[in-house]
């Protein structure tokens, strides 16, 4: 039996920032802080000598801290494969994203298998596709999907890769996911953004997930209908306002999808 939908957004909004289940501490980058980490989580990869090509891993007792000293894209490599031979990462895309700082600068880049268990920060992207008479474009992830298979999504969500901006993973993603150009979506606008923040069962559960979505709406013309490129999509569905929240209140969409759903719709501000 389905839930009403407000009953839904109430324990989604409760899942959008939730503490650690356990400590962590801060994983360091020459010093900086980049990501965050269980305090034994990283003991089997490193220890005084144990070098990563140019870069060594060593834990700070003095600032409670492990630290990445040297050359951090080949360090961050190098432990992403160790983790990964570990079968501690999620998984591996052959994908890279982007590293900041406290100050929100780029400083490496890291395989996107590896971010999660090591609590590295991710920026993500969110499409809402609306129609003339105000019927939403949503799409159905693949069944194949190593995230939320089967569920319900925007018509685009994707991640925002290190060699993109935010303006060139949203072309990017609308036409690999929808097969659908920007320049053909009427009054494109920035909706606004939701910082995630929740423990993950990357890293045999010692993962930490925290993601920054930013999420667009546009308007669709009446004759053009999407199209998935990339085989990620099963297929797409075009609601009624009234579907959508039945389609929450049933709990087939994602988290992201649905809390970004009642902000386009104006059932929260987000």
């Amino acid at each position: 039996m389905s839930l009403d939908w407000q009953v839904w957004l109430r324990a989604a909004l409760a899942k959008v920032q939730v503490p650690p289940l356990r400590q962590r501490v801060p994983l360091l980058g020459n010093g900086e802080p980049i990501g965050s980490v269980e305090p034994d989580f990283l003991l089997p990869f490193a220890g005084l000598g144990n070098t990563y090509k140019h870069c060594v891993l060593q834990k700070n007792e003095q600032q409670n801290a492990w630290n990445l000293q040297g050359d951090i894209d080949a360090g961050l490599a190098q432990l992403a494969a160790a983790l990964r031979q570990a079968e501690l990462t999620g998984a591996w895309r052959n994908e890279l994203l982007r590293v900041h700082n406290a100050h929100g600068e780029v400083v490496a880049r890291v395989e996107r298998a590896a971010v999660r268990p090591l609590g590295i920060a991710t920026e993500a992207v969110h499409l809402v596709g609306l129609m003339q008479d105000e019927r939403i474009w949503v799409q159905q992830r693949s069944l194949d999907k190593p995230n939320d298979p089967g569920l319900w999504d925007t018509l685009m969500g994707g991640m925002i890769s290190a060699q993109d901006t935010l303006a060139q993973a949203l072309a990017r993603e609308t036409w690999e996911e929808a097969g659908l150009q920007l320049a053909q979506l009427d009054q494109l606008w920035h909706g606004g953004h939701i910082d995630f923040a929740s423990p993950s069962g990357d890293g045999g559960g010692a993962g930490y997930l925290v993601e920054r979505i930013d999420w667009f709406t546009a308007r669709v013309p009446d004759h053009l209908t999407p199209n998935n490129q990339d085989g990620e999509v099963a297929q797409f569905a075009c609601l009624t306002r009234g579907e959508v929240l039945n389609f929450m209140g049933q709990g087939l969409f994602t988290l992201e999808a649905g809390l970004i759903l009642a902000a386009a719709m104006g059932l929260q501000n987000a």
